[in-house]
């Protein structure tokens, strides 16, 4: 089965196998959010269990 680039772009897959994602609601409307909130968005978050079985599976 190929794998599926546009996840290998959107996700990163830790050594330990957890799979990370970018949060939501970076691109517009920034201006009306706090500095605190725009910093703690650039920090990568960790996908559900459910959800990182089928990533894992498209990967």
């Amino acid at each position: 089965m190929k794998t599926r680039k546009s996840i290998l772009k959107r996700f990163k897959i830790t050594k330990t196998g957890k799979i990370l994602r970018r949060p939501i609601g970076q691109n517009h409307f920034r201006a009306k959010k706090t500095g605190k909130k725009i910093r703690q968005s650039r920090r990568w978050v960790r996908v559900g269990a459910v959800l990182s079985k089928k990533i894992k599976k498209l990967t």
